[in-house]
């Protein structure tokens, strides 16, 4: 009987230590980690999805859809959770355009978690979400496209995987494009479905951005330059658009051109430079145009004033001669200009002096950017008055010994075009709903001396000059051609050539502005037979276009 007491006091007293241990246990649970375990419990019930915020959409001065973004989804696998690997991956193949081979690969990687495909768009995504492929998920993303293809491929830029601007002007404006994520929180029963969606944070698409772009003109633009291309398979090329009136650009074009949305075809970053604002190159003879513009300022030339122009002329370390051979002639300022005589313009240039041309050269804004909005844009390269040798007035003034780049050239012409005034290049013309205002120009010349220099322009198309052959009836066109020799090794090539042209029509009253640079034409080497051609197929195409009267 004392046995069974005994046995009876035991399982009494373990019951009774097991009753203790479940009550502190449970004082403890309840006291000490409820929080705790309340959070995780929460955490486990609840999903956190980051919403995109789409990218703005870059659009012509029409509206039309350069660069816009769209709701996209990125493929993912958890390998483990995917039962029949290969026949998951011949599912997934064809839908994800991947070969199965690539795509079984990523379910047999031992980690928990493999990328299939980035920002596929939604229709690839709900033929994915059909399979019902345990193990296969979605994240929601954006995608970047490109609607109008090669047009303009430069310019625009590129965005990477991220989407964040690289190049053009999905870099440069690339603060106003970006959108900002979202947040929203998923909370679901204990089974896992869903029951409660919260917005913890709203996302923000980007604001749009307004170019000044002309499809038309851009369009036209690339066609004659992709025919330069074919024809003189050049290095590289560009051409640019412009109304002087407003400096707006019109058309900035590249060959050879890209497609933003296909950089697995861009075969170096060279491809993916705007030659327009990055390519720095010695003007050659349509440096000229300033040249003249700084001695008429200065008061020292007229149009008719006389040159005696020797075979050649020694300058500091250099003798420089013209592109033809001629004896001892005289030559009038008008004429120096139109023939393109090295000899004249260098004798103009001396008359001006070294301290007074380096400083018409900086008052036309070279060797600074022109400030148009576009990133990295290239500054030229030109020589300090303290840094000249006794050569340099020898180069300077027929467009050697300094580098620019196209849009400043642009820049200089467009003051020639509007009597004087030089304004900064627009490319953008609107962000979000706000405007941009158009520049205020500054005085760099005269209206006297921008119609003297225009009228004399004209002689470069006329009989004498070096783009006689082009013309388009019912306008009087005036420009400059170039033909400068490429600087290397200390030197200059004798193989190596830049062909450019810069006009501007009507003549008087200049409604369109036009720079083409070729940069190392196969075949022809002139400005004249490469260069000028194009710029008047560009120009006949976009006076009327443009709604310009004939004269």
């Amino acid at each position: 009987m004392r046995l069974i007491e005994r046995r009876i006091g035991l399982l009494f007293a373990g019951f009774l230590v097991a009753f203790l241990l479940v009550v502190c246990r449970a004082f403890w649970l309840q006291g000490v980690e409820a929080s705790t375990l309340s959070s995780q419990a929460l955490n486990q019930q609840t999903q956190t999805v980051m919403v995109p915020g789409l990218r703005g959409a870059i659009l012509d001065r029409n509206g039309t859809r350069l660069a816009s973004s769209e709701d996209a989804a990125t493929i993912v696998t958890t390998p483990y959770l995917v039962k029949k690997k290969v026949k998951a991956a011949n599912e997934l193949a064809p839908i994800l355009k991947q070969k199965p081979a690539k795509i079984l690969k990523a379910l047999n990687t031992e980690s928990g978690f493999a990328y299939l495909a980035k920002d596929v768009d939604l229709s690839t995504a709900m033929k994915i979400e059909k399979l019902g492929i345990e193990g296969i998920e979605q994240i929601p993303g954006s995608r970047r496209t490109y609607p109008q293809g090669e047009m303009a491929g430069q310019t625009i830029g590129v965005v990477s995987n991220e989407g964040v601007g690289l190049t053009g002007v999905e870099l440069g404006e690339n603060e106003a494009l970006a959108g900002e994520e979202g947040e929203r929180r998923i909370v679901t029963d204990a089974l896992g479905d869903p029951i409660k969606l919260e917005t913890v944070k709203e996302a923000r698409d980007g604001e749009d951005i307004e170019l000044t772009l002309d499809p038309v003109i851009q369009e036209e633009t690339e066609r004659v330059l992709t025919k330069v291309g074919e024809t003189y398979s050049p290095k590289g090329a560009t051409a640019i658009v412009m109304n002087p009136e407003t400096s707006e650009i019109l058309a900035m074009a590249n060959w050879p051109p890209i497609d933003p949305g296909e950089l697995d075809k861009v075969k170096s970053n060279e491809e993916l430079l705007n030659q327009a604002t990055n390519l720095n190159y010695e003007p050659g003879s349509t440096f000229k145009a300033f040249t003249v513009s700084a001695a008429l300022e200065e008061g020292l030339v007229t149009p008719t004033t006389e040159f005696v122009i020797p075979p050649a002329i020694e300058v500091g370390e250099r003798i420089i001669h013209d592109a033809e051979e001629h004896g001892t002639e005289t030559m009038t300022v008008e004429q120096i200009l139109a023939r393109s005589s090295n000899i004249g313009a260098v004798e103009i240039g001396q008359k001006i002096g070294a301290t007074n041309y380096s400083k018409w050269v900086e008052k036309f804004g070279f060797g600074k950017p022109t400030g148009i909005q576009f990133p990295n844009e290239e500054h030229g390269i030109v020589p300090k008055l303290s840094e000249y040798s006794g050569a340099t007035i020898g180069n300077l003034p027929m467009g050697q010994g300094a580098a620019v780049t196209p849009m400043q050239m642009m820049q200089g012409y467009a003051a020639i075009a509007t009597d004087g005034v030089e304004r900064p290049p627009q490319l953008v013309k609107r962000v979000g709903e706000e405007k941009v205002h158009e520049p205020k120009g500054h005085r760099v010349i005269s209206p006297r001396t921008a119609e003297q220099v225009r009228k004399m322009l004209e002689g470069v198309l006329g009989p004498e000059g070096t783009a006689a052959e082009v013309s388009v009836p019912g306008y009087t066109l005036a420009g400059k051609t170039g033909t400068a020799q490429v600087a290397e090794n200390g030197g200059y090539s004798k193989t190596k050539y830049i062909a450019s042209f810069i006009g501007m029509a009507p003549a008087m009253n200049p409604k369109f502005l036009c720079a083409v640079i070729v940069d190392e034409p196969e075949g022809e080497i002139y400005g004249g037979s490469v260069a000028a051609p194009a710029f008047g197929e560009i120009a006949a195409f976009s006076l009327p276009y443009l709604g310009v009267p004939q004269e």
